[in-house]
């Protein structure tokens, strides 16, 4: 267990610091003085001078950080980041943002040189080596739910009556389910390297569209790629799981609109680092895949234009290019520090909501 929160912590830690590289890189590219590269926040345990830049480790394992002058108001420095053209500025700012995209590229492209589920249909020769019937959503206050079933979970067989009765396709699962409504009934359950059993009711009469378990359920192969082709697999996958993603918002502001629940689960650092520990446990290639994924939403995320994240200095920054003049320093910290706060109290919140759930 230890080691799984370590490896969680420093997954999360690794993502941020590569952001903050994305940034550091191409500000050192354009020549823009970089006084320090952070990991961690201060205070600091360790600083050493190379160059012009201090490289430090700091006590607050919370992310990491790249400091300029000038990043906010003007300096006399030529070199300072508020000195550099407004195209400049927005590719540091937007390094940062690239840095997941990239990292989420290479870690598919791993996954997919490694092997990674795929799904299939029934119709697909059973034959197929590590075919698995697995779950892939849970509705709230469902059997599977109440039997700590997990999305990921694959179901290998059911028992009824002391009969183990071997499942390779989606139908036979829900034909067994059908026959049985109303009946205790045993699921095996493979999770991760973890096989164990769950007794599980069937539901007579479910809500409607969510079937007597409540679960979904899909039918997965293991697939790879050889090295040569499996970074454009990456790649592929990137864009595809953006494009999925951006969708995703774009349905929760219409359900938003149309007055409905938005469907969308807000998770703080609490939540994504439980799913972290949990996902580890899956093995390698799933845990790649969800850390790839995470790097996908924070992209997303700090790309938005919500001054306080990279997406609102891209903001300001499109605003002076159209005025031909930078906005004031004193309301661009106002107005960061408002969102900013905003967003503390936002993620304060959602934590509670994670440990409110978690325990």
């Amino acid at each position: 267990m230890f080691l799984t929160i370590l490896i969680a912590l420093f997954s999360l830690i690794g993502l941020v610091t590569l952001h903050e590289f994305g940034h550091f890189i191409i500000a050192k590219k354009f020549g823009v003085k970089v006084e320090e590269f952070g990991i961690g926040f201060p205070p600091r345990i360790f600083g050493k001078k190379i160059g012009e830049t201090i490289y430090s480790l700091n006590l607050l394992p919370l992310g990491a950080f790249v400091k300029m002058p000038g990043e906010i108001g003007k300096t006399d420095d030529p070199r300072s980041f508020s000195n550099q053209s407004v195209p400049k500025r927005a590719l540091i700012a937007f390094g940062g943002v690239l840095s997941f995209w990239i990292i989420a590229a290479i870690l598919f492209s791993v996954v997919f040189n490694l092997g990674t589920s795929v799904a299939i249909g029934d119709e697909v020769n059973s034959n197929l080596a590590d075919t698995k019937v697995q779950i892939t959503s849970i509705s709230a206050g469902s059997p599977a739910q109440i039997a700590g079933l997990n999305p990921g979970d694959a179901i290998k067989e059911v028992i009824i009556d002391n009969q183990k009765i071997a499942v390779n396709k989606i139908k036979e699962v829900q034909e067994i389910t059908n026959n049985n409504l109303g009946k205790e009934i045993t699921l095996t359950i493979e999770r991760g390297k973890e096989v164990f059993e769950v007794k599980i009711m069937p539901r007579s009469s479910p809500p409607t569209g969510e079937g007597p378990m409540g679960i979904a359920l899909i039918r997965t192969t293991i697939k790879s790629y050889p090295w040569y082709l499996s970074p454009w697999q990456g790649i592929l996958a990137t864009v595809n799981m953006t494009g999925a993603v951006i969708q995703g918002y774009g349905q929760a502001i219409k359900n938003i609109i149309g007055g409905k629940p938005s469907g969308v689960e807000l998770m703080g650092p609490v939540g994504v680092f439980h799913l972290f520990t949990q996902v580890s446990k899956l093995g390698v290639s799933y845990f790649l895949q969800f850390v790839g994924m995470i790097a996908i939403y924070i992209a997303i995320f700090n790309i938005l234009p919500i001054p306080a994240v990279d997406g609102g200095k891209l903001l300001f920054l499109g605003i002076e290019a159209l005025r031909r003049r930078p906005i004031s320093p004193k309301i661009e910290e106002r107005v960061t520090a408002v969102f900013f706060m905003a967003l503390i109290l936002l993620m304060v919140l959602v934590t509670i909501k994670d440990v409110a759930r978690l325990f």
